[in-house]
């Protein structure tokens, strides 16, 4: 994707959006990616990690307050993300939570005149205890797959500051932006 037509893109998904007072609320210094990784390109070889047999990973579908007690422990601000719709996915160590996302629908957009339907990762936490195993991105990967499988263009990842770590699977920043708009 050219960086015009994800310039237009995070417009249309994300009107007005360095209006926010969280967003003006954010350090000068700190700089965010917008990756995207085309689904037809996503391999999932392109990354593999050994871990623990006793990791399995899935949708969740236990109690909700659970979940949000994990999330509330990586990140309190996410908790209104995992009330309501979204579906969860999770890592899942002897059957407890160490590692979340949703899996979002971004909707679909029209690009030189090309109809693209966006999904993605958001919201991706593991447990301190269980971070630098590899358990984040082996989840990552497969929520990715789950997208491909679901007919989606683009995987799209919004307002991240590791973009070395997803870039491991392929995906690629679109744009860099601060507080204070995209540079």
């Amino acid at each position: 994707m050219k960086k015009q037509e994800a310039i237009i893109l995070f417009h249309s998904m994300h009107p007005n959006f360095f209006e926010q007072e969280y967003i003006q609320s954010l350090s000068e210094e700190w700089t965010f990616d917008e990756m995207f990784l085309r689904l037809d390109e996503f391999d999932m070889s392109k990354y593999e990690k050994s871990l623990d047999a006793s990791i399995t990973f899935g949708f969740f579908e236990g109690n909700r307050e659970e979940l949000l007690e994990v999330v509330e422990q990586v990140d309190s601000d996410w908790i209104k993300f995992f009330i309501g719709e979204d579906r969860a996915f999770c890592a899942y160590l002897d059957g407890k939570v160490v590692s979340f996302c949703h899996i979002q629908n971004m909707g679909t957009y029209s690009i030189n005149g090309q109809t693209l339907k966006i999904g993605g990762p958001g919201c991706v936490g593991t447990l301190p205890k269980y971070r630098d195993k590899g358990i984040g991105l082996m989840m990552v990967k497969k929520v990715t797959q789950i997208l491909k499988e679901e007919g989606y263009d683009y995987s799209y990842i919004h307002f991240t500051y590791v973009a070395q770590w997803y870039a491991k699977l392929g995906y690629e920043t679109v744009l860099k932006w601060t507080k204070n708009g995209i540079l």
